[in-house]
């Protein structure tokens, strides 16, 4: 029977359970440097391989390694997370510092990244380095760093489900053009500049781009179709994109795919998916 994971998460050895039960299925600990099953436990929850005597804990090598929590404080804020908290807020339920709980919240926006359609050949790329992710490693960037080139995404949707792309070809200077010579209508939510529909996307949107600031042009009398929707992804997102104090173009593409995975799981209860997202290990991208 699974777990109840709020239920593990109020007591340190119960949220250890949980997370090594998600890590190491069937209680097989296995060595992340060498894939070996055998290995004697130290203190602390600490392992050692018996086959490269390499020294590991259930969260080595993995998204969740990387930020510095407890077992316990990680389920407390995946909680927290998949009630879309803040980070203030995660801040101050945990009592960690506020970057503690940014770069935790950011490594779940990255893991979810990595589980989403594209995921992987985003990080891989230029895009990928840019979020500040290399390899194994989170090399934190200013939120508010300029991005070498600000990316565009189209927004597609089948039946109940919507798909962001990343389109690594188009750039806000394209949406420009499309604009300018060819009447594609376009509107703005602060930062972030939505169009009509293009080819087979609902939208494209960007954010952060300086030439859409300095030269945007709205075609008279014609806004954009999916502006006033009630329903369907966009109008789901741009709702709760409003509720993301000062997005910037470095940020911009976590929540978007975030949002892309909340609105695909709006049925469901999202906790087990993100425990089981943050207890992946972290890809091999070179």
């Amino acid at each position: 029977m699974a777990l109840d994971i709020r239920r593990h998460a109020k007591t340190d050895a119960g949220a250890r359970k949980v997370i090594e039960r998600q890590c190491w299925p069937g209680g097989r600990t296995t060595c992340p440097r060498c894939g070996a099953v055998k290995a004697y436990a130290l203190a602390e929850g600490r392992m050692r391989c018996a086959a490269c005597r390499y020294t590991f804990h259930a969260l080595t090598g993995r998204f969740a390694g990387l930020a510095g929590l407890t077992p316990r404080q990680w389920l407390r804020l995946l909680e927290l997370f998949a009630a879309e908290e803040t980070a203030n807020a995660m801040a101050a339920t945990l009592g960690v510092a506020y970057n503690t709980a940014y770069k935790a919240a950011s490594l779940v926006r990255l893991a979810i990244l990595a589980a989403s359609f594209d995921g992987l050949a985003i990080l891989r790329g230029p895009l990928g380095r840019e979020l500040g992710f290399s390899g194994k490693t989170l090399r934190p960037v200013s939120a508010d760093a300029p991005l070498a080139q600000v990316p565009v995404f189209g927004i597609l949707e089948r039946g109940d489900m919507a798909f962001v792309d990343y389109l690594p070809d188009m750039t806000p200077e394209d949406i420009l053009h499309f604009n300018l010579h060819f009447s594609l209508p376009l509107s703005r939510l602060g930062a972030i500049v939505f169009s009509d529909r293009y080819q087979r996307y609902q939208t494209l949107v960007t954010c952060g781009a300086e030439v859409l600031t300095r030269r945007f042009v709205e075609v008279a009398g014609r806004m954009p179709a999916v502006a006033p929707r009630q329903e369907g992804f966009w109008a789901y997102a741009r709702d709760r994109l409003v509720r993301f104090h000062g997005v910037t173009a470095r940020k911009f593409p976590l929540y978007l795919k975030e949002l892309e995975f909340r609105f695909n799981s709006r049925d469901n209860d999202i906790l087990p998916i993100l425990l089981a997202n943050v207890c992946t290990f972290v890809p091999e991208l070179a």
